[in-house]
C-alpha cells in the first residue's frame, strides 16, 4: 500500500510539472534588480507563468543565472524571444525614467510578445512584490515625458489652513484636485456636485485618506448646480472659503454639440453666476478650470469654455472686487471619463476593432495628478485676470497611440500589409464638433512663469459693458429653448468660434 501511495505522489507530480510547463505563459523578466528578484520568486509558485529567462542593461550580469534562468543582454532579445518560446516580458524597473520606459517599450513592440510592466517605485515603496502587480503599460509609459516636481510653497500657498470649495468635486479632474488639496491641509473642503453619486463616491475615498491624518480636516459634501443662485449663495455665505476653484462643467464634445441649450446654460451660466456670487462675498481666490478646445474652437462646448473665460477676464478688467480670477487650460487628461485609452483597451480585449475618427488626430495628453498639480500651482501665481496654459508636451498621433497599444498587448494590427494580423483599426470619421488638431494658444505670445510647465497667455477679450448686453440676449434665446439662435448668438459673442457641422439638436426629432 505505502508503495502505491509513493508512486501515486511521484507521477502526479511529474504530470503537474509537465502540465505546467506545457500550459503556462513564457516569460521573460526586464530588470534582474531586487524588483525583478521579488517578481521571480512570486512567479515560483504561480501556476499561470514559467520563468525562462531575466533581461538587463547591466553588462556585468550577461551570461550568469538568476533563481535558475540566465540573464542575457537587450541587444540579444529577438533571438532569445524565438529560441525561448517567450509569450510575456514583464517590465521590472519601478525606478526608471518614463523616458527610458518609453525606450524599452518602442524596442519590445516590434516581438510579438505581451508587454505588462510594474508600478512606480512610488507605487510599490511598501509590500512585497506580486504577480498581482503587474499591468498593462500606462500611456505616461509610452509618452515618455516626466512630470516637473511640484513647488510645495505654490501648493500650499492658498490652501493651508484655509476653507477651500471644488466644483465638480466628483469629476475627473475635480476628485484628483480635492485629493491634492487634501494633503495640503486644509482647514475644511466643500465638496460641491450635482451628480450624488459622484459626490458620495469621492467623499468616501476621501474620508479614509482624512482618517489617516494627525490633523483631519472638514470634509463637507454639498449636492448643488452651480446654476442655482440660492443654493450657492448659502453654502458660500454660511462656510465663507477663500478659494474656489471650478472644474463643474459638460465637457464631452459631442454630447454638448447635441444638447446645447443645456450645454451653454451649464458652462457659460453656471460659470457666470458662481463668479458674480464669490465676488460678492468676497471670496480671494477664483480659479477656472478650462480646456484647449476653447482656442478657435470649432464645437459648442469649446466655444462655452472660451466665453466662460472671457466671463472671468471682463469681470476682471471691471474691477470692484478683491477675488483674484484666473483660468487654467490644458488638453486631455489620462484616466478622465470619456478618455480613449480605456476604450481603446476594451476594444481590444474584445478582438477589436480600434475605432479612431481620422488617421491625422493628434491630441495633447498630460496625467491627472500632473494637471491638478499645476492648476493649484497656477492658481496660487495669479495676480487677476491671467490665462494660465499648461505646457502638454508634443501633441500625439493618435492612431500611432492605438497601433503601440496593439503590439505591446502581444498582437499585431491587420491592414493591406499584414491582412492576417489580429486586430484592426477602422475610420468611423470625425464627429460633429471635432478637430483634427488642438491648439492651447489664440495668441501667438505666451510669456514665461516662474515655472517651467506654466505660461501666461495675452489673449483678447470683450469689455463687460459689451459682453453683458450680448451674455443678456443669449439669455433669452435659452430660456426659449432656441438651441441654432443660441447657437448663432455663441459665435457673434466668441468671433474665433466657427462650428464645423451642422446643428444636431437632439431635443426635437
Amino acid at each position: 500500500g505505502g508503495s502505491r501511495v509513493l508512486a501515486r505522489l511521484f507521477f502526479q507530480k511529474s504530470y503537474t510539472d509537465i502540465w505546467r510547463k506545457g500550459s503556462a505563459k513564457r516569460v521573460l523578466i526586464y530588470g534582474a534588480g531586487k524588483a525583478g528578484r521579488e517578481l521571480a520568486s512570486a512567479i515560483s509558485v504561480s501556476r499561470e507563468m514559467r520563468l525562462v529567462g531575466f533581461v538587463d542593461d547591466e553588462a556585468t550580469l550577461w551570461g550568469s543565472t538568476l533563481f535558475g534562468a540566465p540573464i542575457l543582454s537587450p541587444a540579444s532579445l529577438p533571438k532569445e524571444v524565438l529560441r525561448r518560446e517567450v509569450t510575456d516580458i514583464l517590465l521590472a524597473i519601478p525606478s526608471a525614467t518614463r523616458s527610458r520606459r518609453k525606450d524599452i517599450l518602442a524596442e519590445l513592440r516590434s516581438l510579438s510578445v505581451h508587454v505588462q510592466t510594474l508600478p512606480s517605485v512610488m507605487d510599490i515603496a511598501s509590500g512585497r512584490i506580486s504577480v498581482s502587480d503587474l499591468r498593462e503599460p500606462d500611456i505616461e509609459d509610452l509618452l515618455g515625458r516626466s512630470a516637473v516636481s511640484p513647488d510645495e510653497a505654490l501648493l500650499q500657498k492658498n490652501i493651508q489652513g484655509r476653507t477651500i470649495m471644488v466644483t465638480g468635486a466628483g469629476g475627473s479632474i475635480g476628485s484628483e484636485l480635492c485629493r491634492q488639496i487634501l494633503m495640503m491641509g486644509p482647514s475644511a473642503l466643500l465638496l460641491v456636485d450635482h451628480a450624488e453619486f459622484n459626490l458620495y463616491t469621492i467623499h468616501q475615498e476621501l474620508t479614509r485618506k482624512a482618517a489617516q491624518t494627525d490633523d483631519m480636516p472638514t470634509l463637507v459634501p454639498l449636492l448643488a448646480s452651480v446654476g442655482d443662485s440660492r443654493r450657492i449663495k448659502e453654502i458660500i455665505s454660511g462656510w465663507k472659503p477663500s478659494t474656489i476653484i471650478h472644474a463643474a462643467a459638460y465637457k464631452h464634445v459631442p454630447l454638448v454639440e447635441h444638447n446645447a441649450v443645456e450645454g451653454i446654460r451649464n458652462n457659460v451660466f453656471g460659470t457666470l453666476n458662481l463668479v458674480q456670487i464669490a465676488r460678492e462675498m468676497g471670496v480671494a481666490n477664483f480659479t477656472l478650470i478650462s480646456t484647449d478646445k476653447a482656442v478657435r474652437p470649432t464645437n459648442i462646448m469649446g466655444a462655452t469654455k472660451r466665453l466662460a473665460e472671457m466671463i472671468l477676464q471682463g469681470l476682471n478688467h471691471l474691477g470692484g472686487s478683491k477675488t483674484t480670477l484666473s483660468m487654467v487650460r490644458f488638453g486631455n487628461v489620462l484616466g478622465s471619463s470619456g478618455s480613449v485609452i480605456p476604450l481603446f483597451r476594451q476594444q481590444i480585449a474584445n478582438g477589436g476593432p480600434i475605432t479612431i475618427t481620422h488617421r491625422e488626430v493628434t491630441r495633447f495628453f498630460m496625467t491627472i495628478p500632473e494637471a491638478a498639480q499645476l492648476v493649484l500651482q497656477a492658481g496660487a501665481m495669479a495676480e487677476g485676470g491671467d490665462v494660465f496654459v499648461l505646457d502638454m508636451g508634443e501633441p500625439v498621433l493618435i492612431a500611432d497611440l492605438a497601433r503601440n497599444m496593439i503590439e505591446l498587448s502581444g498582437l499585431s494590427v491587420r491592414d493591406a500589409e499584414r491582412p492576417d494580423g489580429d486586430i484592426a483599426i477602422e475610420v468611423t470619421g470625425l464627429r460633429p464638433g471635432e478637430k483634427l488638431y488642438e491648439e492651447l494658444l489664440i495668441g501667438e505670445d505666451p510669456r514665461p512663469s516662474g515655472h517651467p510647465r506654466i505660461l501666461y497667455a495675452n489673449e483678447k477679450f470683450l469689455p463687460w459693458a459689451e459682453l453683458d448686453t450680448c451674455l443678456a440676449q443669449l439669455q433669452v434665446a435659452l430660456d426659449k429653448g432656441d438651441a441654432a439662435e443660441s447657437r448663432d448668438l455663441l459665435s457673434k459673442i466668441v468671433v474665433d468660434f466657427k462650428p464645423n457641422s451642422d446643428l444636431v439638436d437632439l431635443t426635437r426629432r
